[in-house]
């Protein structure tokens, strides 16, 4: 007769059953608060006032009013995502490969990791408190310099305030994510390129450059997704100054706007098609620029 071991038959299932287990909050949570939702939005964006399956809402989404919330999103979240790409990654390449002090690389790190959850109510009113038209910053340049940003045409309460806004958390979300891949760059490549006589730029780009394309692409995606999907912090900002998308769905939900509950679910289907889209192209990009990292 074979020995088993201990692990093996009713002992192995059980200890398999008590690893499923651990996963049983996590499961749940996500049933609940993201699976389940998300299926109710894309089920209430194909279906009429009477239950009905119909593609008028999605229709709806063609309306002028509509279209140019969509677009203005859009260009928000590109152009902070395009600022908080070439930021973030000039600050990591200091930080990884270029002469900063090593020392710097942990609190620049950790504060990273704090910023780039820092959002919604606190980052608007800190943004009014600094930049507004009685901020702080405001007033120093008038008062020190005699420079008054808001009569050179700055406003915080506009497209390019609202970017920069949004730079606050997209920059240091940029550097969590690049670092790891500008740490995977090998040095054998660069000694490579001295010893063929490549200077520094030629080297960056020709072959680092080209490695880290999939994650810088790739990131610039994520990031993308990220402004697309913010509510919190343009609301508490612009308030209805600016109609991006998330404030238009905001607003349908209270009922303020449009009073259409099923347009309503349009739109945040064609926010998740948007946001899913992008974060497809992050998760292919980065699972090519790992196994050339390999």
């Amino acid at each position: 007769m074979l020995w088993r071991g201990p692990f093996t038959g009713d002992a192995m299932n059980r200890r398999i059953g008590l690893n499923w287990l651990g996963l049983v909050p996590f499961l749940a949570f996500a049933l609940l608060f993201l699976v389940l939702p998300t299926m109710n939005i894309v089920l209430g964006a194909f279906r009429s006032a009477d239950g009905g399956f119909t593609l008028d809402n999605l229709r709806g989404l063609l309306t002028p009013r509509i279209m140019d919330s969509f677009k203005l999103s859009i260009q928000v979240s590109a152009a902070s995502a395009i600022l908080g790409c070439v930021i973030g990654f000039a600050i990591a390449a200091a930080m990884v490969h270029g002469g900063l002090p090593k020392w710097l690389r942990g609190p620049i790190s950790t504060f990273s990791g704090v910023a780039s959850n820092f959002a919604g109510v606190p980052l608007a009113f800190a943004f009014i408190a600094t930049l507004g038209r009685v901020g702080l910053v405001t007033v120093l340049l008038k008062q020190w310099f005699g420079i008054n940003i808001y009569a050179m045409g700055f406003n915080l309460l506009s497209f390019w305030g609202l970017t920069l806004t949004y730079l606050f958390f997209q920059i240091p979300l940029m550097i969590l994510i690049i670092t790891p891949a500008l740490d995977g760059l090998k040095k054998e490549w660069r000694e490579a390129a001295e010893v063929l006589g490549a200077s520094g730029w030629q080297y960056w780009r020709m072959v680092a450059l080209p490695v880290l394309f999939p994650s810088l692409l790739g990131t610039f995606a994520l990031l993308f997704a990220n402004s697309f999907g913010a509510v919190a912090t343009a609301y508490a900002l612009t308030g209805s100054t600016l109609s991006i998308v998330p404030i238009m769905l905001f607003a349908q939900i209270r009922g303020d706007v449009l009073q259409d509950p099923h347009l309503g679910y349009a739109m945040a289907f064609g926010m998740i098609v948007v946001t899913g889209l992008a974060n497809l192209v992050y998760i292919v990009l980065r699972t090519r620029a790992e196994r050339w990292m390999r």
